[in-house]
Formats: C-alpha cells, structure tokens, sequence
C-alpha cells in the first residue's frame, strides 16, 4: 500500500510530517512518497520532489518559475501514474496542490486536505473546486469549519499545531549563553521569512529599521532562519551588513529564539503565530512584487492582513504591508513596544487569547491522522485491519 503526501513549505512539510508519524504506526507496512522536506524526509516520505522547488509567494513572482514548478508538477503526477497511492494528503500551498488533486480525482483517489486555503479572505470562488474535489479538509482556524461546511465542504477543525507543538526548549540564561549573547540589553529577532524573494524584499528594509533603532537603544539583534542552504544563500548578499550591524544570524533555533526576546520583528505568516503562541510582542510586516500587490488587493475579502489580528478580530499587533512597510514605521512601532511597558503587557495579553482560540485539547495532527484512517476505513474500505491495529496502539 501507498500513500502520496505532498507539502509545498517548511509550516506545511511539519504539519504533514506529524500526521504521517501517526499514519505509519496505522499502516506499519505502507510506503509514502510525494513532495517533500527536511521534516517529511525525517519521517521516511520518498522526494519525488523537493518542497522548496515550488515555494513560491506572489501572483507576479511565481511567473518566471511556473516552468519549473509545471516540470515538478508532472514529475510527481508520472510517479504517482505508476506507482498508484491508496489516498492523497495535500498540505497547504493550494495552486499547486488544488491542480494535482483535479489529477488524483480523475484516478479515483481520495483526497484529504491538511490547512484549509485562505479561500474565505480572498479567490473565494475556489470554495467550489474544493468541495468538487476534497473528501476531508482539515481546518487549524476556529471559524474555518463553519465557513466551508456552509459551501458544501466536509471540513473538520483539528485545533492549530502550532498551539500544540511551540515550545521554548531551554531558559533565557541557557540561550544566552548558547549564541554568546549579552544578558543586559534588550533582545530584538528579525523572522524575514524563509523564501528567498521574503529575504530578498524584507532584509534590507529590517536592516535600516536597526540602524534606526540602534541610535536610540542599546540593544542586541539576532536574525532567526530555519536553515537550509536556500536561507543561507539568500541571506549571504547582507552578510557584510548583517555584519556591520552586529545582527548574529542563528539557524534552526527559532522556537527559543523568539521566546526569549523582547520583541520580534515578523514577516506575516506562520512565524506570527508561534510568535503569538511563545507570547512574544511583534510587529508584522510583508512586502510582495508591486504587480502581485496590484492585482491581489483586489481580491482581499477581509480586514486584516495579519493572521494574529484575523484570529483576535481586532488590531492586536501593527501590521505594515506594502507601501506601509518602511525602516521608518517599524522603527517608530518597535521603539512604543520597547519604551511602553503597559503596551507590551497588553500585547501579550491578547496574544494569550489568540492562542487559547488556536487550542484543543491533544494532538491536533493525531487527530487528523485518526480522521484520516476512520474516513478510509469507512468510505473506501483501505486496510481496515491496520486501522483497528492503531486503535489499540493509541489506546
């Protein structure tokens, strides 16, 4: 038996990777193959292909790599035609996976959908495909359930993982000491983003907004990637100014590293809610190619851009898109977060709130997995006998 998984970035490829732990001890002898990372790989998925060949941000940038991702397309369809999966778990990234799941449909393969696309802020005419092809959508957002269900989706929410797997691993004192870090001054982390095009628009607005805030605090900067050459050879253009900035660049140590500081600088997206879940006041921001910006405004449905104020239903935390992110404003919205202790305590506050609003209780992707088993034991009849095996394991 096996099953293909297929995630298209680095939240994605965790998210897929803790649901296939627990489906491996389902179908101790299945074999899984299909669009992986570092996390996925760790589980034993076979890499058709590589999530990082078709992580791509914006409608204007993906166009200069839509022949690549289209060769990555067909390389995983062909591998799937001849090795036929028992059922599809497709992760995130919906223009590249909502095409292959119209594919898999065609070949009578059931499809489970692990984070629901955003199609309720933008594109909402998507909703349709997704309830034409989807058997099972897994929901990380409280309100996402609802929604879908409405429009005809099978849609379950599972609870966010992040809520369930952020956690610090060590003390301030114990990371300090780590990376060589001075324990009398303030702690700022920069979260870029991890695609090169994030590091390629946002490094060196961040890089001004320190040098801004560097004449007014004596503070100590930290820039948290997760690794991997791609971060390393984006980031190694602002090596010289990261440098001259005294900016320390830390790997694969992201979790402690927002933790453990006064303040993060984050570019929407995933990295705001761990930021949300560790408690740590932020400031969001996120820049894209002036077409895409042009062209996807007008397709935004809701009122905030950030996730972390979507959840709250409210301005929780500042959130500079486009035009608005300059060094000038995050400067000048670090350093009321720096300076105002009252505000820093409210943020992190209502960051408590967001999180408990994210929060089940377990395993959300345990229960992901148990859903994905039950739905196939019931609907399609696929190994009923391992499925009653991981029952008993599980209980």
């Amino acid at each position: 038996m096996q099953f293909l998984v297929s995630a298209g970035e680095a939240s994605g490829d965790l998210y897929a990777s803790g649901v296939v732990r627990y489906l491996g001890q389902a179908y101790p002898t299945a074999r899984f193959y299909g669009c992986a990372g570092p996390k996925l790989k760790a589980e034993g998925v076979h890499p058709v292909i590589d999530s990082a060949s078709i992580a791509v941000v914006g409608l204007a940038e993906v166009v200069g790599h839509l022949p690549r991702i289209y060769r990555e397309y067909r390389k995983l369809l062909s591998y799937s035609d001849r090795n036929l999966p028992a059922a599809a778990l497709l992760t995130d990234s919906p223009d590249f996976h909502l095409r292959l799941a119209r594919q898999l449909k065609r070949r009578n393969i059931p499809i489970f959908y692990l984070v629901a696309p955003q199609v309720w802020a933008w594109r909402q005419g998507r909703v349709k495909c997704i309830a034409r092809l989807v058997d099972k959508l897994f929901c990380l957002f409280p309100f996402e359930e609802r929604w879908f269900r409405e429009r005809g989706v099978d849609a379950t929410y599972i609870g966010h993982p992040l809520a369930f797997l952020v956690r610090k691993s060590s003390s301030r004192d114990a990371f300090l000491e780590r990376h060589h870090l001075p324990r009398d001054r303030k702690l700022i982390v920069l979260l870029p983003g991890s695609r090169g095009g994030e590091i390629a628009r946002h490094v060196p607005i961040l890089l001004d907004a320190v040098r801004l805030l560097r004449s007014r605090f004596h503070l100590s900067v930290i820039l948290a990637t997760p690794g991997g050459f791609r971060s390393r050879e984006a980031l190694s253009t602002f090596r010289e100014r990261t440098n001259s900035l005294s900016i320390q660049i830390i790997e694969s140590d992201t979790w402690d590293s927002i933790a453990h500081s006064d303040l993060a600088l984050a570019a929407s997206g995933t990295v705001t809610v761990e930021a949300a879940v560790l408690g740590t006041p932020m400031v969001t921001f996120y820049r894209v190619n002036p077409l895409s910006w042009w062209a996807g405004r007008r397709l935004v449905k809701v009122p905030f851009l950030s996730m972390v104020n979507l959840i709250a239903e409210r301005r929780i935390v500042p959130e500079l898109i486009q035009n608005d992110m300059t060094s000038e404003r995050i400067a000048d919205e670090a350093a009321q977060l720096l300076t105002n202790e009252k505000l820093a305590d409210r943020m992190r506050a209502d960051l408590a709130r967001v999180r408990s609003a994210l929060t089940r209780e377990g395993d959300p992707l345990k229960r992901a997995a148990d859903v994905f088993i039950e739905t196939c034991q019931i609907k399609y009849n696929i190994c009923p006998e391992a499925h009653e095996l991981v029952r008993e394991k599980m209980n």
